[in-house]
């Protein structure tokens, strides 16, 4: 995550910055110049773009998201119909402003940023609202491989409307909004099954990093024995 946004952020401090289209998006020539510079966990740009010659930033989710969680943190704004980097985003290019960046990075990403796209058609805040406690808890429960189900009926609170639609909304939203964006930031590691008899559905399993216990602390106080806890 850091490493994209210092790629996005040298980018945009050349000339007048990156080329916005009409609608606000970046221009299909600089997406395809980003998608040879990204790397990204799980992420094949032959397959992904195996039906698309042309490509929008919106198809292209690495810079999408980066793009929107650098410009809620103010390190890239857009003028005059380009992307250009602010001065808090020609700082953090530079020792030792840079260390903080993925600090800076997570921060927003968790708790400023609203990741609905990511979740598209599922409750929209849910569970990403609650992310100081989902983290605590899969702090303690993602030492070993577990499945997004699993995670999500271990590390969330319980909210009518969600856990109990008739399909699996929760587990999606807890894996789209909270688990893929921790891949991302290195917290967690991802692994997929076969299913048997099934060329086509997997099954998804996830566990913390090493850098997870290092990046983030908890300071917890449990309520005493006599208060209402979820």
């Amino acid at each position: 995550m850091a490493r994209n946004t210092l790629i996005l952020l040298r980018a945009a401090a050349e000339g007048s910055g990156l080329k916005l289209t009409a609608t606000g998006n970046l221009s299909r020539l600089v997406v395809a110049r980003m998608c040879d510079l990204f790397t990204w966990p799980g992420y094949d740009k032959a397959e992904a773009f195996q039906f698309q010659k042309i490509v929008n930033e919106p198809d292209f989710l690495p810079l999408y998201f980066v793009r929107h969680v650098a410009e809620i943190a103010q390190l890239v704004k857009v003028r005059k119909g380009h992307l250009t980097v602010t001065p808090a985003g020609r700082k953090v290019r530079t020792e030792p402003h840079t260390r903080a960046l993925q600090a800076v990075l997570f921060h927003t990403a968790l708790w400023a940023a609203h990741l609905h796209y990511l979740g598209r058609g599922l409750p929209p805040t849910w569970p990403q609202g609650d992310a100081g406690i989902v983290l605590w808890s899969l702090s303690i429960a993602a030492n070993d491989w577990q499945s997004p189900e699993s995670l999500t009926r271990l590390c969330t609170i319980p909210v009518d409307g969600v856990l109990d639609k008739p399909w699996d909304t929760a587990s999606y939203a807890m894996e789209a909004r909270i688990l893929r964006p921790l891949l991302w930031f290195g917290l967690l590691e991802y692994r997929q099954d076969d299913v048997a008899e099934s060329g086509f559905v997997k099954r998804h399993f996830y566990r913390k990093t090493p850098l997870f216990d290092r990046f983030l602390s908890f300071d917890v106080k449990l309520e005493g024995e006599g208060a209402l806890r979820h």
